[in-house]
């Protein structure tokens, strides 16, 4: 059985790919703000830290791979009107 084209017709291939995330579950994954020199503890000693948001965890992940927590840029906007410095961020 053969196929033909209608005459001025065309295959089309569609080639785009979309990013996987690097591990499972980073596309749940937020940058959270939290003290500066929390966040650098926490990246050399392994130590949990807690976010504006409440969130604890051990941040070991680059946080602008990630989108910012809605929640934690809501109180750090109430908290800082203005001011565009958003502390530290580290991913969760």
């Amino acid at each position: 059985m053969s196929t033909q084209l209608t005459p001025g017709a065309e295959t089309v291939v569609d080639e785009r790919t979309k990013p996987s995330p690097a591990e499972p579950g980073d596309h749940e994954r937020f940058s959270h703000y939290v003290p500066k020199d929390k966040l650098t503890e926490a990246m050399v000693m392994g130590t949990p830290v807690v976010a504006l948001c409440g969130k604890v965890w051990v941040p070991s992940r680059d946080p602008q791979r990630f989108p910012v927590c809605p929640e934690c840029k809501e109180i750090w906007d109430s908290l800082n009107p203005g001011d565009g410095d958003g502390g530290g961020q580290g991913d969760e």
